[in-house]
């Protein structure tokens, strides 16, 4: 049976390669960045249309607040008026005209800093439209481009596949199960002959028991790797 599944292996070898070359195409890459891209733009641009909303919702809030401070300052410009019809000591208006003044410039100064935050999120927001716009066309463009590479292999990939159709029959059913869902979480080589007591690919030190079970012809998985082991005998 190992025989056999590592002459399935070793056509497995072959459609892998051509995977990797297909994978490693300038017009893959570009696809699968765009692609990327694309899929995760429309939370970005919804997060920005948010921060936005809550600037401008803050904006107003302060404005209306600078606004009535405003119409108060304005009340103390009759500061001897107010004094000789309501009254008092002009140190007290005076100290308290000068903090609602402090209270103002603050204010502003926090206004000020919400603008420049507004601004900069306007210019995110802009450069995030712009990025998505060229990336929907860079996706267009190589979607069709990465499709004409995968048409130009689709003859070689429909050979091996052939190939490992025909070989896969000379292995039992669940045990090329086992091999496809492996391959399938991209581990290559599936099937590896064991080196001394431990798995060749992760260098897991293997158990007496399990060294008794490879030693009877059987095979096993490594506990680490997940491969399939085997030893000759």
């Amino acid at each position: 049976m190992i025989d056999e599944l590592l002459q399935y292996q070793e056509a497995d070898g072959k459609l892998r390669a051509v995977e990797l070359e297909i994978a490693a195409t300038e017009e893959r890459k570009k696809y699968m960045s765009a692609r990327k891209f694309l899929e995760k733009a429309p939370e970005k641009l919804e997060a920005l249309d948010a921060r936005a909303a809550e600037f401008k919702h803050l904006f107003e809030r302060l404005e209306k607040k600078y606004a009535e401070i405003a119409d108060t300052i304005r009340d103390y410009e009759n500061l001897d008026e107010m004094v000789d019809e309501q009254g008092g000591e002009i140190s007290f208006y005076k100290k308290n005209a000068s903090a609602i003044a402090e209270s103002l410039r603050n204010l502003k100064a926090e206004i000020n800093k919400l603008v420049q935050q507004i601004e900069k999120t306007s210019a995110e927001y802009a450069a995030a439209k712009k990025q998505t716009i060229a990336m929907q066309k860079q996706y267009k463009e190589y979607k069709e481009k990465y499709a004409a590479v995968k048409e130009a292999r689709a003859a070689d990939i429909a050979a091996i596949e052939a190939e490992l159709a025909k070989l896969g029959k000379a292995v039992p059913a669940d045990t090329l199960a086992k091999y496809k869902a492996k391959r399938k979480e991209k581990v290559y080589p599936v099937v590896v002959e064991v080196t001394g007591n431990r798995c060749p690919q992760c260098g897991m030190e293997l158990s007496i028991a399990e060294l008794s079970k490879l030693s009877d012809g059987n095979y096993i998985e490594c506990d680490s790797c997940r491969r399939i082991l085997f030893k000759r005998k």
